[in-house]
């Protein structure tokens, strides 16, 4: 099968940051990596993780795309505040009344996201702005990769950093 022309943007300063706070599964912080590579969006893990990210894993799990990949790691939240000071927190959960559609994204920031399994711990919800991504209802909430994608094109997008595309020959 011919290799397709793709649709690429040409990415500038660093526009928003990944934080991921306590994640447990694998492979949601392997797509959320790769969605990360695939922005030049840094990702910024915080906590104990629930998986092993050494060279040896990495390698093990396929994740070619890992060296690329624009990552930091902080003891807790308050460690990655202080080494970006200037990053605003945007937090996303489930549990928050105003919808990410109505929050003030914007270069800079970091959209922080917390455990598949229970979220963002409530005391640090209540310290920062905190968004929700509207669902129907049907579910407890978003699979944790789909939500950063979500948030993190939408800020793109409204930051402008999406308008200067171009067309790459295979």
């Amino acid at each position: 099968m011919p290799r397709a022309d793709k649709l690429r943007y040409r990415a500038g300063p660093v526009p928003f940051r990944i934080v991921l706070v306590e994640p447990e599964i694998p492979p949601n912080t392997g797509a959320i990596a790769r969605t990360c590579v695939a922005t030049d969006t840094p990702l910024h893990l915080v906590g104990p993780l629930g998986f092993d990210i050494s060279d040896h894993a990495v390698r093990r799990a396929g994740l070619d795309y890992w060296p690329k990949l624009d990552l930091h790691r902080h003891d807790d939240f308050d460690a990655f505040r202080q080494a970006f000071p200037d990053a605003r927190p945007v937090l996303f959960t489930a549990n928050a009344s105003r919808s990410y559609l109505d929050a003030d994204l914007a270069p800079g920031d970091a959209l922080v996201f917390g455990r598949e399994s229970v979220g963002l711990p409530k005391e640090l919800v209540a310290r920062f702005d905190a968004v929700a991504i509207p669902t129907a209802g049907h579910v407890r909430s978003l699979n944790l990769s789909n939500a950063v994608a979500i948030a993190l094109y939408e800020g793109l997008r409204r930051s402008g950093a999406l308008s200067d595309t171009y067309v790459e020959p295979p």
